[in-house]
């Protein structure tokens, strides 16, 4: 199809889908990955989440929390995520009950060149290790793995969650909960307690509280954690000047995830820019027991307080103009005629789709790097049964067009070309606009 101002190349689909697509929110986009633990090594982010699986007769409580194991990934831009695949499975761990399927939010730290993963799950032995929850740890020389899990848990250690905090003094300290949240030192070889099990307290007193996770910054140590103050947990923290309180209940970093009961967190600075990561059930709206990791920026002001984190689609990361950009994890959307939906119901890992169904509805993507070098055509993946007519505008809806892209009316998923109308180079906000009234569905565009 050839006109003056624009020639259109239409391809059809083959069978794989999303290809070389950045993340955005979700951040691991082929499991579930629950309780995300992330940690600054070496320059790049680790992040060891907890493994959601669904559970069936016979393998985990139908209808319940299901985990058996855990995946460690890395990024060094909060963009691209490699799984490096599983570094402790419950049937490799000589002390857990192999059908327990319950290896919930763990943590890892680094010491003098050894990293320590911690988990909780239930022990096979309960005459000596007790009945409930026990906290485990396993030993690598990398922070990919692989981990060799310690024989027996951490003794005097009952609850779920753990968190390891160093402080500048080189003491280290371990955190826990099991409905309030408990402290205590750990002795150097990180494995064993080095004093008294600490209550935290000075913390809201009523509803369930778990997931503690500490950090220091300006010499202030905020005590954060998941509360139930109303029938979802919603994410808090309380702040002190030393690594076992006493704490002061300052404030909600995130309000409650509207059909999600839990929430649990990490908090870093990398690059000079701090995260909170999370989690949500984007992949499993309809059941809250198979969740997906989430990373949105964290900011402070002056006097230490943390600003409210507002959740995104867009999540964190510049975006190379040259990845798959799906605007359906969106920056900003229009207030009517533009709205996201699954791909597949059935299979919700093949992502999401941005539907526009009305002339100047428009959907946004901030922060794309189209580099220094002019990029001179892009490809969309689009479907619509009318066929329609799309721009893609930078800065804002109403910004320089950039491209025309006409969309042939088909039932099918097509890849569409046109040429760029001008150069575009650095860092842009990209917007996907309708021209006309007829519903055009965009699965992504790629810039080359």
């Amino acid at each position: 199809m050839q006109n003056k101002h624009l020639q259109i190349k239409v391809l059809i689909l083959s069978f794989l889908l999303h290809h070389g697509l950045a993340s955005q929110n979700p951040v691991i986009r082929d499991q579930y990955s629950a309780d995300p633990s992330a940690r600054v090594f070496n320059n790049k982010v680790y992040l060891f989440p907890s493994h959601d699986i669904l559970a069936t007769p016979g393998k985990g409580r139908v209808g319940w929390f299901c985990m058996e194991d855990y995946h460690v990934f890395s990024s060094d831009n909060l963009t691209d995520w490699t799984d490096h695949g599983v570094v402790v499975t419950q049937n490799k761990v000589p002390w857990v009950r192999p059908d327990s399927y319950s290896m919930w939010a763990p943590d890892c730290i680094e010491r003098e060149g050894k990293y320590y993963f911690y988990f909780p799950t239930f022990p096979k032995d309960t005459v000596a290790y007790g009945r409930g929850f026990a906290i485990g740890v396993a030993i690598a020389d990398k922070p990919e793995g692989p981990y060799l899990p310690e024989s027996a848990p951490i003794a005097g250690v009952k609850g779920i969650d753990p968190n390891v905090f160093i402080d500048k003094d080189g003491q280290a300290y371990l955190y826990w909960s099991q409905r309030n949240i408990y402290a205590a030192k750990l002795k150097k070889n990180m494995r064993e307690l080095d004093s008294e099990v600490y209550t935290l307290r000075n913390l809201p007193d009523s509803g369930l509280k778990e997931g503690p996770y500490m950090f220091e910054r300006n010499g202030l140590y905020y005590l954060t954690y998941p509360h139930v103050e109303n029938k979802t947990e919603r994410l808090e923290y309380a702040v002190g000047d030393n690594p076992l309180g006493p704490f002061k209940f300052t404030g909600v970093i995130m309000d409650e995830t509207p059909g999600c009961w839990t929430n649990h967190h990490s908090v870093i600075q990398f690059r000079k820019q701090w995260y909170l990561f999370y989690h949500a059930n984007d992949y499993s709206p309809k059941f809250d027991k198979a969740r997906s990791a989430r990373i949105d920026s964290l900011f402070f002001h002056e006097d230490g307080r943390i600003r409210k984190v507002i959740p995104t689609l867009r999540g964190v990361g510049t975006t190379n103009a040259k990845d798959k950009i799906q605007f359906d994890r969106y920056s900003s959307i229009s207030n009517s005629g533009a709205s996201v939906e699954a791909i597949d119901t059935l299979d919700r890992f093949q992502g999401w789709k941005s539907v526009l169904s009305s002339q100047g509805a428009w959907i946004q993507y901030n922060t794309v790097d189209f580099g220094t070098k002019k990029l001179k055509t892009v490809n969309t993946r689009v479907k619509s049964a009318s066929g329609g007519v799309l721009e893609i505008r930078i800065n804002s809806q109403t910004g320089p067009v950039i491209a025309e892209l006409v969309v042939p009316a088909s039932n099918n998923w097509v890849i569409i070309k046109a040429p760029l109308t001008g150069q575009v180079k650095s860092i842009q906000n990209l917007a996907l606009v309708a021209k006309d009234n007829r519903i055009v569905e965009t699965d992504w565009v790629q810039f080359e």
